[in-house]
């Protein structure tokens, strides 16, 4: 078996880490990772052909040229070369979960801080027990600070990506009814979520809390360093101001109020926006800057986007859903527009159990008013609303052709959903 210092030297020579056979950059190292419907050992030889310097492989019958490396476990050796990487590294490292918001607070926070240090952060969603290492051994020794966004649908996968990127520093945005179906409850959710202030606590780490939520508030009492972001009883305060139909921050900080300018639309961005100033303000980003750069975010990737269709405005926010942020979304769309306004409802992916009950909660939560402007898609809708006025498809193709017929010629529109309804195919059909 090779050892870990031998990968690591590999890992140094090589340009960038690839788990794709079908992706190679020249002079990478191939890890052929193992899923239900592939295994990636068969392709080792080939990722070599394709330009890879080394490959990692876990079945004997494959390591039969001197740049295959034999482990036993190659998603094993995978994380632990990450965890190997970031200690040798010895940078701070922020992790972030939470059930909705992470990845624009990842974003904002990296934005921020990228204003003073060389900020290495989370790509995309790459999260997950596969992600989060491939984050970490994207750093390299010019990186200064860390940014690590860490997702979960299952107990113990928080505290198992702590042990593999041991950040220093931790933020839970929010823990909402997300991933029922594999945390088992709402219970489960907190649990898991709260894995991360467990993780600090025992390092003596610190974590940044948002005192206007009830259940952080409760979790991270115990931790002995925490600074809290809020609306009033905090450390640092901010006041939400609405500028349709954009959402700023008044922020207090030590010299003054400051006024922080944003491109994100929904209330619930509020606290995304404290949150990554608190951050900013924690690490000695000037104020100034740190107003600079929300103010340079801009949503990406069917999140909070705001796009403009000539007489129609949408609001597009189907990258990801579960029943709190689709209430949050709701409420801040009917609260904050003016004019006719449409929802177009997406299935909440997930839920197991809980999935009849939420998804009639949150047609029940509908004001009477815009029911007769709202259409539902999936078959878990299409299944609630049965009995009701509201226009429901088990399908996007099925509302697609419906519009086609009955087209909407202006006003606003809110689209949210899980990305798996595939909600964005609507897009086209507006003018």
């Amino acid at each position: 078996m090779t050892s870990m210092e031998n990968i690591y030297a590999c890992f140094l020579k090589s340009a960038q880490v690839s788990t794709d056979s079908r992706k190679i950059e020249n002079g990478c190292i191939f890890f052929a990772l193992k899923g239900e419907n592939f295994n990636g050992n068969k392709y080792a030889h080939d990722a070599l052909k394709k330009g890879a310097a080394y490959a990692v492989v876990d079945e004997e019958e494959y390591a039969t040229v001197p740049q295959i490396m034999l482990v036993e476990n190659v998603l094993e050796t995978l994380q632990k070369l990450a965890n190997y990487h970031r200690r040798i590294l010895q940078i701070p490292i922020l992790g972030i979960t939470g059930s909705n918001g992470k990845t624009t607070t990842k974003e904002l926070i990296a934005a921020v801080l990228s204003r003073k240090f060389k900020v290495s952060f989370t790509q995309g969603n790459l999260n997950n027990h596969i992600g989060v290492p491939l984050t970490l051994l994207a750093m390299d020794k010019t990186t200064e600070f860390g940014v690590v966004e860490m997702g979960a649908n299952h107990p113990g996968e928080i505290a198992k990506l702590c042990q593999i990127a041991d950040p220093d520093f931790g933020i839970i945005t929010n823990i909402g009814r997300a991933h029922l179906e594999g945390f088992g409850s709402f219970e489960g959710v907190i649990k898991t979520k709260g894995e991360l202030y467990d993780y600090l606590d025992k390092k003596n780490g610190l974590v940044f809390y948002n005192s206007d939520n009830p259940i952080l508030n409760k979790l991270s009492e115990k931790l002995s360093e925490r600074i809290s972001y809020g609306k009033g009883n905090a450390k640092f305060v901010g006041e939400s101001i609405q500028s349709p139909p954009f959402i700023h921050v008044k922020a207090s900080f030590k010299k003054g109020v400051l006024y922080l300018n944003s491109n994100l639309i929904g209330d619930f961005n509020f606290e995304n926006i404290l949150a990554a100033a608190c951050i900013g303000n924690h690490f000695g980003v000037d104020p100034i800057k740190i107003q600079q750069a929300i103010k340079a975010y801009h949503p990406t990737n069917k999140r909070s986007q705001l796009i403009n269709k000539g007489d129609i405005i949408i609001i597009m926010d189907a990258y990801n859903a579960n029943p709190t942020s689709m209430k949050a979304s709701i409420k801040s769309f009917l609260d904050n527009r003016k004019g006719e306004c449409y929802l177009i409802l997406g299935d909440m992916l997930e839920l197991g159990n809980y999935s009849k009950e939420e998804h009639q909660k949150i047609i029940n939560e509908l004001p009477s008013g815009i029911k007769e402007k709202t259409f539902l898609v999936g078959p878990e809708f299409l299944k609630a609303s049965s009995g009701t006025e509201i226009r429901s498809y088990i399908n996007v193709y099925e509302l697609c052709e419906f519009l086609k017929m009955n087209p909407i010629k202006n006003g606003n529109i809110l689209i949210k959903g899980s990305r798996g309804i595939q909600l964005e195919k609507v897009l086209d059909l507006f003018n």
